[in-house]
């Protein structure tokens, strides 16, 4: 198991950090997305926030995300928007755009499934849940939304056992307060640019990363079938576009799993 984080460090390695940007590190919390939510109406500046344990860490639809100490990141950024609710839609595959592009700077072939899954070669490397708050009291009051990201750093047999689906990590010699840094800035710039333009500037780097482009997949809720068809990205709303029997529909995310036909989940 490697060292706990440093918030020192990991605030000394981050631009973002120079321009207000808070970061903390706890040793242990439940849920580093539920700390946040429970902050937002007396945040006056985006904070990351790390957690080296949760015990009740999530992922998409509820279900529990396991990581180990040491050996994951988990951590939640909230991050104040001007626009309103309705603009935020495609907000986790911007996310995953931007934690794949700053990965495969360093030589991680990410690719990205449908609609929050980071997967590096074939198997789960790491997913994204972003969580709004309901309430915005008038038009300059900023919308706050709370990312939270999980990602496996080292190999851990402990963590991945038992786990329903292939695990990826990105490998033993991975320092993880820098990686924590450089994917801080990432998330920041694709923020910013995301607020004044909304999903349309990350689409065609979804689509170049899409894990199950032209693969026959079904779409579940709750094991039963919903869908079935060929992939064909995401719309400008980030739909998944299903090309089916009857024509092509629209997928909205939700709580949806996508797999490929064999049956054989990423």
């Amino acid at each position: 198991m490697s060292t706990l984080l440093d918030a020192n460090r990991i605030t000394s390695l981050c631009r973002a950090a120079s321009n207000d940007l808070l970061i903390e590190v706890v040793s242990q919390t439940v849920s580093t997305n539920t700390d946040l939510r429970q902050r937002l109406e007396q945040l006056d500046r985006p904070v990351l926030r790390v957690a080296e344990q949760q015990s009740a860490g999530r992922g998409r639809a509820g279900r529990v995300w396991r990581a180990a100490p040491g050996d994951s990141l988990c951590f939640s950024l909230a991050w104040p928007f001007a626009r309103g609710l309705g603009r935020l839609t495609g907000l986790p595959l911007a996310v995953g755009v931007a934690i794949a592009a700053a990965l495969r700077t360093h030589d991680y072939p990410v690719m990205l499934k449908w609609p929050n899954d980071l997967l590096l070669g074939g198997a789960k490397l790491g997913g994204v849940l972003v969580e709004t708050s309901s309430s915005r009291r008038d038009a300059q009051t900023p919308l706050w939304a709370v990312i939270g990201i999980g990602l496996n750093i080292h190999p851990n047999r402990e963590r991945d056992d038992g786990v329903p689906h292939q695990v990826a990590a990105l490998g033993q010699r991975v320092d993880r307060e820098a990686l924590l840094a450089m994917l801080a800035d990432a998330l920041v710039e694709m923020l910013m640019i995301f607020d004044n333009q909304g999903l349309a500037p990350f689409i065609e780097r979804w689509q170049q990363w899409d894990a199950y482009a032209g693969q026959t997949v079904i779409v579940t809720d709750q094991d039963t079938l919903l869908y079935e068809g060929v992939a064909r990205g995401i719309d400008a709303a980030g739909c998944l576009q299903l090309h089916t029997t009857n024509g092509v529909i629209a997928v909205a995310a939700g709580d949806v799993s996508l797999r490929v036909q064999s049956n054989h989940e990423a």
